[in-house]
């Protein structure tokens, strides 16, 4: 503390242990007749990586595990999950605020698609509302007794991850990536970005990493050599999965059945977040 404090610390510039500067918590309750034990994002520099798949997938893979999932859908412009289960019906409420719609085996899920008269109006939004609703997807809807939601975010570093990031106890990102060179550098700022704000980094997951032939069991690298190593390294990250490309899974997503697939790529996240919850 210097001898001329004057107790003011919002315009000091000082970096003393006496600093009493508080920071301001713009997070916002959920809906008091909601339980969420654990809030995961999943996140991507850019657009088509795959990142609602891996965010649907992670939600089987722990519903499997026998956990009570949810998928809150914030990217609202681009809304894929509802379509990637099947889910025709939309979203109810009561007096008391709105409702999630339920997936065949027992997921709780909330998109605007659920909302909308039909699938496909689109959005044509400012940031601020887009925002909004993200928030009120949190504030209004009653998620009862939820192990873990997954936010499925949208692409980039803008209105959405930043509402996110301030408006919600998020306990964790995974951040998605392909094996493209650009690709990485994009992963950076979203890692940057999630840095920035304090929140913590689960680790990555690359996306269609390899495609291996289905008659001699070879590996091909489609997109060229991986560089999710060197993401990992310089952000001392972990990287927690590597899927394939596999024409399955993609047909499982345009039927609406992805909680069908067949797979134990993700089951190394699924140990991390079952950990998680038990120290909790």
């Amino acid at each position: 503390m210097g001898t001329m404090c004057n107790q003011n610390c919002g315009s000091c510039t000082d970096d003393c242990a006496a600093r009493t500067e508080r920071k301001v918590d713009f997070r916002e309750k959920p809906h008091e007749m909601s339980s969420i034990k654990k809030v995961i994002g999943i996140v991507s520099g850019k657009g088509g990586v795959g990142k609602s798949l891996v965010t649907s997938m992670l939600a089987v893979t722990m519903n499997r595990r026998g956990y009570h999932t949810a998928i809150m859908d914030a990217d609202i412009t681009g809304p894929s999950i509802p379509k990637a289960f099947g889910i025709k019906q939309k979203a109810t409420g009561n007096e008391f605020g709105l409702l999630p719609v339920r997936s065949r085996t027992g997921i709780d899920i909330m998109s605007v698609n659920l909302l909308l008269e039909n699938d496909t109006d689109p959005v044509v939004w400012r940031g601020p509302m887009i925002g909004n609703l993200v928030k009120q997807f949190w504030t209004n809807v009653i998620w009862s007794d939820v192990d873990f939601m997954f936010i499925d975010m949208p692409p980039g570093t803008g209105d959405v991850p930043l509402t996110v990031f301030q408006s919600i106890a998020v306990d964790g990102i995974i951040v998605v990536t392909s094996p493209q060179d650009l690709v990485s550098m994009i992963v950076s700022k979203a890692v940057r970005m999630a840095e920035m704000m304090n929140i913590p980094i689960i680790g990555l997951v690359e996306n269609m990493s390899y495609y291996k032939c289905p008659d001699c069991g070879t590996e091909h690298k489609i997109f060229g050599d991986s560089h999710i190593d060197e993401i990992a390294g310089m952000h001392n990250l972990k990287v927690l999965a590597r899927l394939p490309i596999n024409p399955e899974i993609s047909a499982v997503c345009d039927k609406g059945l992805i909680e069908l697939f067949e797979g134990n790529w993700l089951e190394p996240v699924a140990d991390i977040l079952e950990k998680s919850l038990d120290n909790k």
